[in-house]
Order: C-alpha cells, then structure tokens, then sequence
C-alpha cells in the first residue's frame, strides 16, 4: 500500500518519478517549488504538547474497531463491503475528510492491479480526493493544531499527486507534491501520538535519498525538497508496520517494495509479502508480488500453488484479477513446466498465454514478454523447428539490451538461420 488502511502521502509520488525517469519519460520543464515556502522535516518523533485530540477519528479507538473490517474488505478487494461501511461513516460525520479519503483509498485500489493502466476510475478518484482537501482545509482553518486535518491533506495530496504522475501531468503532480509536504511537515508534530503521523515522512525519509542516488536526471525536480536519510526511512518504515493500525499494511507494501526492488534484498522481501499475500488472499498485487518472491527464492512449491490460484480467480473475474496478474502467473507456470515437470506441451501452451497476456496490456518491452519468447525460441531450437524459432528469437533481439547474453543469442542464431 495499514491493518488496515493505506495513506499513501505524496511520497508515493517518488516512486511514481522514479518509474517515469526507467521507461524514459522523464518530465519536461517542471516548475520548480517557490523556494520561499521551504519546509524541513526533522528526523525525530515529536510528542505534541497540549494538543486538542477532541473529535480526532484516527485516534477514536471505537471507529478503529468499526473500521477494522471495512479496510480488511479494501485489502482483500471486497470493495462493495468496504465502501458501504465508509459510507455509513460519512452519514455520520459529514463534515470530516475521513470518509471522503476512505471512499478514494478504495477507488485507488481499483486502480493499482492494473499498473495504473486503467483510467475509467480516474474522475471518480479526483473527485473524493477533491472532497477531502476541501474538507480537511476547513478544519484546519478552524484550528491550524489540527494535525489530524494536515495528515489527511497531506495524504489527499500525495494520492492527487501521485496519479497526475503516473498520467504524466507534472505541472499538476508537483503542485500536489509540493503542498502535501507542506502539510506532512506540519502534522509530524503529532508524531508522538501515533504510527499513523509517521508513515509519510518514513517513506519521504527513503525516496529522497534513494531516487537522486539512482535517476540522476531528476535531482532538478527535487531540489527544493528536503534532504532525507534512507536507512532512518526505513527504521521508521519497520516501526509503523510493527506498530501502526491503520497504516501497518501500507507500511508492509512498502517495505516489500523497497526491499525487492530498490535494495535488492529478496530474502528479506519473502516474509513481507507471504504476510500481505495470507492475510488479503484476494488481493491481486500482494499475491502476485509474493508469487514473484516465492520464485525469485526458488519456493517453487509456493509458487506455484499462488500461481495456480490466481489464474484460477482471474478465470473466475474475481476484482483485481486481469492481465498483469496472469502474465505473471502464467509465466512461473510455464517455467516450472519445462524445468520441474519437464511437460513441455503445457510449458509452450503457458509461455504463449504469458504473451497473449503481454500484449494485452502494451507491457512488451522486456520482462515476461521476452523470457517467454526466449523459452519458446529455445524449445523450437531444441525441435529443430527453425522458422518458429526465428519468429521468437526476432522478438528476442529486437526487445534485448544489445549488451545483454539474450540478444547476443538471438543475433546468433538469426544470423546462422536465415542463409
């Protein structure tokens, strides 16, 4: 992404630059940030004094009871059921940003299985979000201590901010971001309070240090953010997904995240993801994320049981389950065809359906497209069938790094066949 709820803050919208500067999009001519507004987040807990919590829904133990199911339901995309509840609290508190932001956490969830792919939510989401900024700006117009309001402002923001990246509108993505800092900066004055207040400047904390370091391209976009610390962003990481409530499972999406892609650390990614993959088993991304580990470790038992079950869900339509997911599954599936169970039948039949799945989505610039034309040109090869073998290792060649042993395989054999 909470045990139950995801506050994404803009931070997540580093990833989301991140992503843009790897597939070559970085942004053109963002505005930079009125330097004159600068804020600074300090990396310490800070115990608010003699602050008013009165009318606080983070800290109410009684909604957290009542929410624990309703952002279970999110996590194990129950949609339905979740949002009824969310809307049961807005009836009840109108004039809080919490429901607003509930209503667009789900709406976001309908979104992220597809890699954002999808716009047909986009509107909708735009539009809670909207409601919540309105909504926590006019408590905190009311009481500038309001911290509860600046942590939802900020969150609303950061959500904003992060689809406008991930639809390439960085003018409106680095507004966001710039305001939901602002906000995260004045609501870690209750971080004391809770995990909650934490979860945004422990994700700010790794990202701005992890992205500069690796996409150098994009240090002018957060020149006028401040500095972070990686290694405190990740201890504070672990702290809110230990501690927190609403924001543990996020917290969890996170770290696993962080640990398997930016820190290359699979080993321990594994135990993150079988927690997020056991407790929501119907969520889409945490069940593919675990399969992915689970094969990456050579759980491959575990693999392909979770394998097995999402092709099975997304047979059935299940919410979440669609193309992505069964690129992945159907690509540990045919791998584990041809080198555990040596059927190479089913191993063709599920490295064409990996394809199929692939082109589906667009998602064909490397990755699962192009091991899947591998294995298929390398089992022609093997049958000495040289035409179909040339079709996939065409694919092979033109989809490579030109320094990589795959297109250097390809070129052979294209070169050898094709007298």
């Amino acid at each position: 992404m909470l045990s139950r709820l995801r506050f994404v803050l803009l931070l997540a919208l580093l990833p989301s630059l991140a992503q843009a500067q790897q597939s070559g999009s970085a942004p053109p001519s963002v505005p930079a940030p009125d330097t004159l507004r600068q804020v600074q987040l300090e990396n310490v807990d800070v115990a608010p004094a003699a602050v008013d919590t009165k009318g606080w829904l983070l800290l109410d133990k009684d909604i957290q009871t009542e929410l624990e199911g309703a952002v279970f339901n999110l996590y194990n995309f129950k949609y339905d059921k979740a949002e009824r509840q969310f809307r049961s609290l807005r009836r009840r508190y109108p004039h809080h940003p919490m429901p607003y932001f509930l209503m667009g956490l789900s709406t976001w969830w309908k979104i992220v299985p597809t890699n954002q792919q999808t716009k047909q939510y986009d509107k909708l989401f735009f539009a809670y979000m909207d409601t919540a900024i309105t909504k926590g700006e006019k408590l905190y117009e009311a009481d500038n201590r309001n911290y509860e309001a600046c942590f939802f402002l900020a969150a609303a923001y950061g959500f904003d901010g992060r689809l406008h990246a991930d639809r390439r509108d960085w003018r409106k993505a680095t507004v966001s971001a710039k305001r939901s800092l602002d906000y995260l900066e004045k609501s870690k004055e209750a971080n004391g309070l809770s995990p909650e207040f934490l979860f945004g400047q422990a994700i700010f904390n790794y990202y701005a240090v992890w992205i500069p370091d690796n996409y150098p391209l994009l240090k002018p976009v957060l020149l006028f953010f401040p500095k972070g610390n990686k290694q405190l962003g990740l201890q504070q990481l672990r702290n809110v997904a230990d501690n927190g409530f609403y924001v543990a499972p996020e917290a969890r999406v996170f770290l696993m995240r962080i640990l398997m892609n930016e820190e290359d650390k699979p080993d321990l990614a594994l135990p993150v993801a079988r927690y997020m993959a056991t407790t929501y088993p119907d969520n889409a991304y945490c069940q593919r994320f675990y399969a992915l580990a689970c094969f990456n470790q050579g759980e491959y038992k575990e693999c392909e049981r979770v394998s097995r079950d999402i092709l099975d869900k997304l047979n059935q339509g299940l919410p979440g389950y669609e193309a992505i997911s069964g690129r992945y599954a159907t690509y540990f599936m045919g791998w584990l065809m041809q080198n555990k169970y040596k059927n190479i039948s089913k191993a063709r039949d599920y490295y064409q359906r990996c394809i199929v799945f692939a082109e589906s989505t667009g998602d064909v610039s490397g990755g699962f497209y192009l091991y899947a034309n591998l294995a298929l040109a390398r089992l022609a090869d093997k049958d000495k069938d040289a035409k179909t073998a040339v079709r996939y290792y065409g694919v092979v060649r033109d989809k490579s790094d030109r320094k990589s042993e795959q297109y250097q395989e390809a070129k052979a054999y294209l070169k050898k066949n094709r007298q």
